[in-house]
């Protein structure tokens, strides 16, 4: 799937993951190669089409919670497109998935309060063609690595 040279190519890109902003020389550090190393890595990553862009991640203020859950969802297969459509209008929708096996759909879906998540996980349940739906309610996040489209 990636054309990843070796595991120093898989190093770099998992420190670029965390923070895409880290200078080539802080980097060179931890990887304990040279800077030119480094920066000759990055641009044959990028020329390759492994490292397609880099982002700006809004993050929330320190003392604003939410609760997240991963939801999936089977669906009729004649109107799997519709359903995401329907999906795409729900600002609470973080992702969307396709997935094989027993459901067809799998979402992470954001809400302020715990109320409010279960009420747009009603909305979901209601969008006609979805058959069933299975949620869990996220603990914690011990590390997530965005990446991109």
């Amino acid at each position: 799937m990636r054309d990843f040279k070796d595991d120093l190519d898989r190093k770099l890109v998992a420190l670029l993951q965390d923070n895409a902003r880290m200078a080539t020389a802080e980097i060179a550090r931890k990887l304990k190669v040279a800077r030119s190393t480094v920066q000759e890595r990055i641009a044959r990553l990028e020329k390759d089409g492994v490292i397609s862009g880099y982002t700006v991640l809004l993050s929330r203020a320190p003392d604003v919670e939410s609760v997240q859950a991963l939801v999936m969802l089977a669906v009729e297969q004649q109107q799997v497109r519709e359903t995401i459509k329907r999906l795409e209008t729900f600002p609470e929708i973080r992702t969307c998935l396709t997935v094989s096996g027993e459901f067809d759909l799998f979402l992470r879906v954001e809400a302020p309060r715990l109320d409010d998540l279960d009420e747009v996980l009603d909305d979901i349940a209601a969008i006609p063609g979805v058959r069933r739906s299975r949620s869990s309610i996220v603990l914690a996040a011990k590390f997530d690595r965005k990446r991109a489209n």
